[in-house]
């Protein structure tokens, strides 16, 4: 096909590139409003919490742009989905520091900081790594506000504070030493220092803010809480025509209708169906049939992402009678009735464990025991997956 780029605009599973990310101005001039303040010498602690896919990282990814080219911070995006303890955490958080200073040209400076902790890695030693043993870690943990206030020194005159994002804060939140220490290095802060630009942000799910609470009940009155909701659909229309735009692609309006309905608002499908649309397309013209491909194909690679096909797998397939999966609705005592007496004993937990991965929620005005799926692709999956075992099974 003429003049169609070669590779696709849309990053499903990554967050958004800054040039195409779009919506959510009145919270991004909200949490720059505090990033200011911090580059001012008053430390600022936010949480920002959304659902699972709603585009915190790419938020949190863009406003560390913002930072960096605007405000003249050094800013980090941490992503510690597998990091459990505070040795791990303080190890990460300084690594990404040294790694963001080793271009710049007082990196010597930040170096004798760091000293015989530094690692050279990558080909040719062109990286950097921050590696200390164990015993110098736990000290590290207890003396972070010192160690950071250290950095800040060390960088004077050059930037104006420390922007810190720390994302997919799962493994951390669930212990109860990360609230108290979180709660005494805040304290320590303000307590004892009078300039201490920093801005350090959570970023995680509301259960994970409702966790920090409950750990350490007076944590959350340190934190400013910002939470996201899903865009809008002139936001959404608005992130499709860009992204098709810079791959010099045209889309019709019913197929941009289509695309836009099935997002739900949501970052992580915009970006899979636009995605899948992409590659769908032949003639450098998105329509209606190249949408209704990108959707199916869409659907497919979130249900195998997201969803695990071997959880209930029966009671799965019996959601995928059509009439139930494409109204996006469904009444508990409807779908029991289709069980057997074994998936009856479980669906409780299979209900549970749906609302646990995103997937469906109570529907509340449908009345007691109506749900509804968060969104419309999951459906159009779990009625795919149906079809493809009726016919594996013939």
């Amino acid at each position: 096909m003429k003049n169609k780029e070669k590779n696709s605009p849309f990053t499903p599973g990554n967050p958004v590139p800054v040039e195409l990310f779009v919506g959510r101005l009145d919270k991004i001039e909200e949490i720059i409003r505090y990033v200011g303040q911090s580059s001012s010498g008053k430390q600022e602690n936010v949480c920002l919490v959304g659902d699972r896919g709603i585009g915190k990282s790419s938020m949190a990814s863009f406003l560390r742009y913002l930072v960096t080219t605007q405000n003249n911070m050094i800013g980090i995006h941490l992503f510690l989905g597998r990091i459990s303890t505070l040795e791990e955490m303080v190890r990460c958080i300084f690594d990404g520091l040294l790694k963001e200073a080793k271009t710049q040209k007082w990196y010597e400076n930040i170096a004798q900081l760091f000293g015989n902790y530094i690692k050279q890695v990558g080909i040719f030693e062109i990286s950097v790594a921050f590696n200390p043993p164990q015993q110098d870690l736990k000290e590290l943990v207890s003396k972070f506000p010192t160690a950071i206030n250290n950095y800040i020194e060390k960088i004077k005159g050059e930037k104006a504070g420390l922007f810190i994002a720390l994302d997919d804060i799962d493994g951390l939140v669930e212990k109860p030493e990360f609230a108290n220490w979180y709660k005494s290095f805040a304290d320590e802060v303000a307590t004892h220092y009078k300039n201490f630009p920093v801005f350090i942000m959570l970023i995680g799910l509301p259960e994970n803010r409702d966790t920090l609470s409950k750990l350490q009940p007076s944590l959350m009155r340190i934190f400013r809480v910002v939470e996201i909701e899903r865009l809008s659909d002139a936001e959404v229309k608005e992130f499709m025509s860009q992204a098709f735009k810079k791959a010099k692609v045209k889309v019709k309006t019913d197929a941009m209708e289509w695309m836009v309905s099935y997002s739900s608002g949501l970052p992580i499908l915009m970006h899979e169906i636009g995605d899948a649309t992409f590659w769908k397309d032949k003639d450098g013209v998105i329509d209606r049939d190249d949408v209704i491909d990108g959707i199916l194909t869409a659907a497919k690679n979130v249900g195998q992402k997201y969803l695990d096909p071997k959880i209930y797998r029966a009671i799965l397939r019996k959601f995928g009678k059509r009439e139930i999966a494409t109204s996006r609705y469904f009444k508990k005592k409807e779908l029991e009735a289709r069980l057997s007496e074994e998936e009856k004993r479980v669906f409780n937990n299979f209900l549970t464990k749906m609302g646990d991965l995103g997937v469906v929620e109570p529907d509340i005005e449908g009345g007691r025991g109506a749900y509804r799926f968060v969104n419309d692709i999951y459906p159009v999956y779990i009625w795919l997956e149906s079809g493809r075992f009726e016919e594996e099974s013939k």
